[in-house]
């Protein structure tokens, strides 16, 4: 026998003798704690959703699933962790609009690539922006926001929590689209941005809903639209800026549940499964509600087709406000 005939039948007799066992791994599965990464710090509104998705998947089907934090850049060091586990449907990670679309471009040496080395289970849920105004503004509207900006090139100013983030690539697409010229401000947390909003040292801010819902109803701030196509139920009253003569404008946070790349499609499948069926129990969807969003499960190949949209959208915004990382 020729020596690549004798390699040919040793390479088939291995894959014969690995198919059983990979077999046998899948359908034991899971037989140990599946850990779930979450790529930023506690009681974050990631950290809330990934806690609440692994309880109710553990309640339905008697697996355990344990929450792991590991934030950093970005959220970035979370999501590389989930990229080099073993393919083997113990790891997870709670991916989001952040690490998994904006930050390929944002950061010039992101570890992982999300469409190539990531396995996509489901989208788990959405949720936009809101635009404020600190209580003591002139400015009643978003088309006062836009009318004033447009009168004072760079006199208005509008702040962030981070350079990078949704609500910051939100200012500067909304800026391009409407045609004006703000001063963005970076600060290091969402607190200090409400805190200069509401004593009138800035103008303008792209907040996370509930973070602002107590300033909200206690009149601190003003609401001028919100970043989704369709008003939301936490703030029904408050219109779209679509509506407000910028049809299709959208900048939505999201969220979505990932395995490292090559993780066997029948896991994949069983834990879409068991994601889908935890957003629709009612009270999984009143929590994502009150916090300003929807669910919005979806099939792996649905989760690419959209991720794949995301990376270019926010790529081409990063890349068209000149935005770098912190």
């Amino acid at each position: 026998m020729q020596r690549r005939d004798i390699a040919r039948g040793l390479t088939g007799a291995g894959l014969a003798l690995a198919t059983p066992r990979l077999a046998r791994a899948q359908s034991d599965w899971p037989n140990r704690p599946i850990r779930l990464i979450v790529p930023f710090p506690p009681a974050g509104g990631t950290d809330v959703i990934s806690r609440e998705m692994g309880s109710r998947i553990s309640t339905a089907t008697g697996w355990t699933i344990v929450a792991e934090n590991r934030p950093g850049a970005g959220g970035n060091v979370g999501i590389d962790a989930v990229a080099k586990a073993a393919p083997d449907g113990y790891t997870i990670g709670m991916g989001q609009c952040s690490n998994l679309a904006i930050n390929v471009t944002l950061y010039p040496n992101i570890p992982y690539q999300p469409l190539r080395d990531l396995s996509l289970i489901s989208l788990i849920a959405v949720q936009p922006n809101v635009i404020v105004v600190g209580k003591t503004s002139p400015i009643r509207t978003l088309a006062d926001f836009v009318a004033a900006a447009r009168a004072r090139p760079g006199g208005l100013t509008q702040g962030h929590a981070g350079s990078g983030t949704v609500g910051h690539l939100s200012e500067e697409l909304f800026d391009i689209r409407a045609g004006i010229q703000t001063v963005i401000v970076p600060y290091r947390g969402a607190a200090q941005v409400a805190t200069d909003l509401i004593a009138g040292r800035l103008d303008g801010y792209h907040a996370n809903p509930l973070a602002v819902r107590g300033m909200l109803d206690s009149g601190d701030m003003r609401p001028l639209a919100v970043t989704s196509p369709r008003r939301i139920p936490l703030l029904p009253d408050v219109p779209t800026v679509a509506e407000q003569g910028y049809p299709g404008f959208e900048a939505m946070n999201w969220t979505g549940l990932v395995a490292p790349a090559n993780t066997p499609a029948p896991i994949v499948a069983r834990l879409n499964e068991e994601a889908r069926k935890a957003l629709t129990r009612p009270d999984v969807v009143a929590r994502i509600v009150a916090e300003g969003g929807e669910p919005n499960p979806s099939t792996p190949e649905e989760f690419r087709t959209f991720l794949a949209a995301e990376i270019e959208k926010w790529g081409k915004a990063v890349r068209d406000a000149r935005v770098t990382a912190d």
